[in-house]
């Protein structure tokens, strides 16, 4: 299968390539991402996904038939489920689907994104799974149809071999890399043959357009505003929006509540400040994000990142030992 078939090459830079490898770069002015394919069999490849960036604009059209299963391990993904409605993909979680509504507005409200996607082409992957191991007894046709019998890829959300097969994905030897992913593939495509997927299963919510952009406003005013704290009640009231349904949203696009969103946001930006600016004390930066009292938010800040602040700058600031 060759990457530059698809017209998604157009917003991707080749860095690297070898025989088994390519490293490809996304960039635009929210940031930047690196795309490292190994191809495993003819037919068969997979792609590790590291994105450091807002969003992206995909043009990705293909006239091939594929079989796309895509594994997060780290952020989160918005993508448009309708007209108009918004679902999530996000840490342990499966999508499956045919690459069919791969274009469009797509968001990392995290900012960052990392796991790892397994290609099939299906008219070379069917017959060079079957040389590699004969009698094989999963069809991939068959599985196709039974994960993307429509448009709309199919999430699995947090099944329980799903840990326990990508997981190990993640920290390949190099020596053994290819002949690992070759192991790992057979034994994902076995667990997708004998998983059961219930009739009605119950689906994550989706969320609306308007919905979504009040949220993401909400957000932006409280990051942009750390030194005050603004009460869920005031937030509500602020942005026209019932409190239950902005407590759901919030968490859908954001992945945490919205306290505990804002509380590891704050030591997060704190910690940046400790790295970088040598001439603010710890009381100072307390106050940018937040905290009037320099004691509480040191409590807080060795919770969230392991050490105190003072620590932190020792080891991580401008004069420390990193």
């Amino acid at each position: 299968m060759k990457f530059q078939e698809t017209k998604e090459e157009e917003q991707m830079v080749l860095l690297a390539e070898s025989k088994e490898c390519s490293v490809f770069q996304m960039k635009n002015s929210t940031g930047e991402g690196i795309m490292t394919m190994y191809q495993v069999f003819p037919g068969v490849s997979i792609s590790y996904n590291d994105y450091h960036m807002e969003s992206f604009d995909s043009t990705y059209t293909t006239n091939r038939n594929l079989f796309c299963i895509d594994h997060c391990r780290e952020g989160r993904l918005e993508y448009a489920s309708a007209q108009g409605a918004y679902s999530y993909f996000e840490a342990g979680d499966l999508k499956l689907d045919r690459r069919i509504t791969h274009q469009g507005h797509f968001e990392f409200p995290l900012v960052h994104y990392h796991g790892l996607m397994i290609t099939f082409d299906m008219d070379q992957a069917r017959t060079t799974l079957k040389e590699e191991i004969r009698d094989f007894p999963v069809d991939l046709l068959s599985l196709q149809k039974k994960f993307c019998n429509g448009k709309q890829p199919t999430v699995i959300h947090n099944a329980p071999a799903i840990e326990h097969i990508f997981s190990e994905l993640y920290v390949v030897p190099e020596k053994i890399r290819i002949p690992y992913f070759k192991i790992k593939i057979f034994e994902l495509l076995l667990y997708l043959d004998v998983l059961e997927l219930p009739k009605n299963r119950e689906e994550k919510p989706y969320f609306y357009k308007n919905q979504v952009e009040k949220i993401k406003a909400m957000h932006k005013l409280m990051t942009d505003n750390m030194e005050r704290h603004y009460t869920q009640e005031e937030l509500a009231a602020q942005f026209d929006i019932p409190l239950t349904p902005m407590k759901n949203c919030f968490k859908n696009v954001y992945g945490s509540p919205i306290n505990t969103y804002m509380r590891i946001y704050r030591m997060n930006q704190a910690a940046v400040l400790l790295k970088s600016q040598s001439d603010m004390s710890v009381t100072d930066i307390a106050g940018k994000v937040g905290y009037d009292s320099p004691g509480k938010f040191s409590a807080v800040f060795k919770i969230i990142i392991g050490k105190t602040p003072l620590e932190y700058r020792k080891i991580f600031g401008p004069n420390g030992a990193k």
